[in-house]
């Protein structure tokens, strides 16, 4: 349940990635994510900032075909809760469907950030940060974690935002998007290519 201190007048930064590696009715994994981008801009304003496109190798390794990735960046009052339905909602129009963790998916919206709320507590969110990769594919919170806790270690991810959010620092992990990036490793840097 959300605390009644999340709701309200507040403008927050709100960071989500975007991602497909499958087909949708709007065509391509190209043509999915950028569509995304433009119903984005229609369910949260004109002020979203939407990144490069970029080809990233599917994550986990041979869980599916590549990815299209990039990342949005808005200021919004709306309650975490309520922006995580939305983008639940703007994936089910792209046909998202829920089967596998990790599996190929027509969009992927992820919810990475709001300002520098943490959810549900820095306990939570810690645990969550420091699971190893393994525990990562079996389980899956049953609330919303934020900031995302794999943030830091996903270039995929980091790269986009680097586009429109180099700034933005985890509250946490007090770094910024610019400083996560700079400590992914080389290899991991390279596979992300702008398309």
């Amino acid at each position: 349940m959300e605390q009644p201190f999340l709701r309200g007048t507040i403008e927050r930064l709100i960071l989500v990635a975007l991602g497909s590696n499958g087909d949708s009715p709007y065509g391509g994994a190209r043509a999915t994510v950028q569509g995304a981008g433009e119903v984005l801009r229609a369910a949260f304003g004109d002020g979203v900032a939407i990144s490069r496109l970029f080809a990233t190798p599917a994550f986990p390794a041979g869980s599916g075909p590549d990815f299209v990735n990039a990342a949005a960046a808005f200021h919004s009052a709306a309650a975490p809760g309520d922006i995580l339905t939305r983008l639940h909602e703007i994936e089910a129009e792209f046909g998202r469907t829920r089967r596998k963790r990790w599996g190929q998916r027509s969009l992927d919206l992820d919810l990475i950030a709001v300002g520098d709320l943490v959810l549900p507590d820095p306990v939570t969110q810690a645990h969550w940060r420091d699971l190893h990769l393994s525990e990562q594919q079996r389980k899956a919170p049953e609330e919303l974690i934020l900031p995302h806790p794999r943030i830091q270690d996903r270039a995929f991810v980091l790269v986009p935002l680097a586009d429109v959010a180099d700034g933005w620092r985890h509250p946490e992990l007090g770094l910024t998007v610019a400083q996560m990036y700079a400590a992914c490793p080389e290899p991991e840097i390279a596979g992300v290519k702008p398309l």
